[in-house]
């Protein structure tokens, strides 16, 4: 495909991004655009230093190639160094999606969905809100001087409703998302909206101030997820790690760090936003055990990350896009589930609290969650809503405080936005969990 400068490492990764998005916002048409865009990050590296250039100008690449090996110093050895050791060379196609489904796919289809789920909206209580669809597909052509070849897609359907709702002097967002790989599965969710749009309004009519303090909290699913995602898998990404001898030894392989109920697992090949089938090094998919029964057992890589720690690449190294370099960054992560019925978990305790769905959440050592809905639990029972601003707990202490986890399980993505990491975001991701029962966490 290319003539590689000779000496150098070198990497080309082109990607055919094509998407859409249609937003209604209170009957007012605000944004109906496709986009097509074709790029491409070169890399090159020379056993001291990597080497970057984006280009828009595809069919320039080899011109692009010889310029940027000219900042690199040739090296006899450079196949021989850790990193460049430790990337894989993958030859494969992998067009799992229908492509030409996608491109014909009428824009009038798009919007006459967007209309119809704005027409679901149709309560006083609601006073601002958004009826959003997007697609995206993007075709992934990935070669390395160490013989890699690779062509793939992902692609991706959402609509998703946004709201504001007032009643009794107070104001709740609230929203409801349905993803698929294909457009036909975002059709038929009718009752799904207006069940969650119902949900909403008789929640913020009721919900009182929930008293502060520690309570044993159960978390649904999507934000087991969460929580998997911001207070752990941020940790796993190794390339926090590298150089920080503390971290290094906190982190160390083999340590117990949860319950031996816990077990969390990221993988790459997992059909939702977190798939990529190869990552942006060309490192084939991975089922990574970042804990199992509740033993730290493995960590997120990149090839650099893999060669300064001495171990296995994961298929974790991802970029945004083609104009950025590939970081650490986690694909579909989740807590797998357990041995309990939903009601098990639920009924030991005698005051608690649930929390149904959330706003956002973030955390590193210590993680913090925004519900949307929470309700107390009294008896082992769903109770009276709450207005909770945030839960919030120490990892390293929350993940010994888990006490239960349901058999029944959910995947989930989110349909808008996605992960963020220095200035990279927003990048797709998956998570999931089961029903998670944990105590001393601090309700405010």
């Amino acid at each position: 495909m290319f003539n590689y400068p000779k000496n150098l490492y070198t990497d080309v990764r082109i990607e055919t991004v094509m998407t859409t998005n249609i937003v209604i916002e209170n009957d007012q048409l605000k944004a109906n655009k496709s986009k097509r865009e074709k790029g491409a990050l070169i890399r090159i590296y020379d056993g001291r230093r990597w080497y970057y250039k984006a280009s828009s100008e595809v069919e320039k690449l080899q011109e692009a190639i010889d310029e940027l090996a000219l900042m690199a110093e040739p090296n006899e050895q450079v196949m021989n160094t850790p990193i460049v050791k430790k990337l894989e060379v993958n030859k494969d196609t992998l067009m799992v999606f229908d492509g030409e489904a996608f491109l014909n796919t009428a824009n009038d289809e798009k919007m006459a969905l967007v209309k119809h789920c704005a027409s679901l909206i149709d309560a006083d209580e609601i006073k601002m809100w958004q009826s959003i669809y997007q697609d995206r597909r993007i075709v992934k052509d990935f070669y390395s001087s160490k013989g890699s070849e690779l062509h793939f897609d992902t692609q991706s359907y959402a609509m998703c409703l946004r709201y504001v709702i007032e009643a009794n002097g107070q104001s709740h967002g609230g929203s409801y998302d349905v993803m698929g790989q294909t457009f036909d599965q975002l059709l038929n969710h009718d009752d799904e909206y207006k069940r969650e749009i119902a949900k909403d309004i008789e929640y913020i009519k009721h919900a009182v101030p929930v008293k502060p303090g520690m309570y044993t909290v159960v978390m649904a699913p999507s934000v087991t997820g969460v929580f998997a995602h911001e207070s752990f898998g941020h940790k796993s990404e190794s390339d926090f790690m590298v150089g920080d001898e503390t971290m290094l030894k906190e982190w160390e392989l083999g340590r117990q760090v949860g319950c031996a109920e816990l077990s969390i697992e990221d993988c790459g090949d997992w059909f939702g936003n977190g798939y990529v089938p190869y990552d942006d090094e060309g490192t084939k998919a991975k089922s990574t055990q970042i804990i199992t029964h509740g033993i730290l057992s493995g960590r997120l890589h990149s090839a650099a990350t893999a060669a300064a720690l001495n171990e296995e690449v994961s298929g974790n190294a991802r970029a945004m896009n083609f104009q950025f370099e590939p970081l650490v960054r986690m694909t579909g992560t989740y807590i797998k589930p357990g041995k309990e019925t939903i009601e098990e978990v639920f009924a030991p305790i005698k005051e608690g609290v649930y929390i149904e769905c959330i706003n956002h959440g973030s955390g590193m050592s210590t993680f913090t969650i925004a519900p949307r809905r929470a309700y107390m639990i009294r008896d082992g029972k769903i109770a009276e809503p709450v207005q909770v601003s945030v839960i919030t707990g120490n990892v390293m202490e929350t993940l010994y405080h888990i006490e239960a986890l349901s058999t029944h399980f959910e995947a989930l993505s989110f349909a808008l936005g996605g992960c963020g990491k220095m200035e990279q975001w927003p990048l797709p991701v998956a998570f999931g969990g089961p029903y998670m029962r944990v105590s001393g966490i601090n309700v405010q």
